[in-house]
């Protein structure tokens, strides 16, 4: 005869992996995922903003000043961090100016050959410095211009009507978010220091764009909640079927022995 405890003790097993496996999935952290830039058209088709052609030059100047703060940071620092983020961060710009000078060439859009007169003087601070004081120059220089150019880089991706530019967007953004990780690996970013983010003008309704994915979260942690309390209460009654499963063949297994005791 097929011994119960064979078959319940597999099913308890498995139903506990059920239960487990959903903790498991959500601990572990997920791969980011990297926009396929190339499912946007690069074919300089739709209105071009002023908008439009001021991103495109602001990308072209981020590389006239940070590809040589990079190499000045690889000369001039003695942190081998910070030699290596600038080393990073000024071929990552040589890569994104290609990308610019390109779309710029596309949309007829002319471009500046040498940094404006802030990130002169940045350069220029940069080149009066040296050892510990570079780095922190360096470090907070390049911070706070990332900081500024990720939302604005944000918003053309958003609202262009034009292919080329929101090409270049999606991959500026890429590169900016890069940066900004690279150098607060640095461990000198002063975050106390960076400018407050304004104040939302107002709550976010359920109906707007924001509340409707804040209810999506919501929901969706609430259906993971009830599947893993489901399947709780599942085990629970596994269990207790294999339990009563066994005390009911036991019982008359330890009759027959107080029989056999008495003879």
């Amino acid at each position: 005869m097929l011994s119960w405890r064979r078959v319940w003790g597999p099913l308890i097993v498995s139903a506990g992996l059920v239960l487990v496996q959903p903790a498991v999935a959500q601990a572990a952290e997920p791969g980011v995922p990297v926009p396929p830039g190339e499912l946007i058209p690069d074919t300089a088709t739709g209105e071009v903003t002023d908008a439009d052609i001021d991103l495109v030059v602001k990308v072209r100047l981020a590389g006239l000043w940070e590809i040589p703060a990079g190499e000045m940071a690889q000369e001039k620092s003695d942190n081998p961090r910070i030699k290596e983020i600038g080393q990073d961060i000024a071929a990552q710009h040589e890569e994104l100016d290609k990308l610019a000078r390109a779309a710029a060439k596309k949309l007829d859009i002319k471009l500046p050959n040498k940094p404006n007169e802030d990130q002169q003087g940045w350069l220029d601070e940069m080149e009066a410095a040296e050892g510990e004081e570079f780095d922190k120059i360096y470090i907070d220089r390049l911070r706070a211009a990332h900081g500024k150019i990720f939302p604005a880089i944000a918003t053309i991706r958003a609202s262009t009507r034009n292919d080329t530019v929101r090409r270049l967007a999606q991959q500026a953004n890429q590169f900016v978010a890069t940066h900004l990780t690279l150098l607060e690996s640095s461990d000198l970013v002063d975050f106390e220091a960076l400018p407050t983010a304004p104040n939302p003008s107002a709550a976010p309704s359920k109906t707007s764009g924001g509340g409707q994915a804040l209810d999506q979260v919501a929901d969706t942690q609430s259906l993971q909640t009830n599947q893993n309390l489901i399947v709780g209460v599942v085990v629970l009654l596994l269990a207790g079927g294999a339990f009563l499963a066994y005390r009911s063949m036991a019982s008359p297994a330890r009759g027959r022995s107080r029989r056999r005791s008495r003879f």
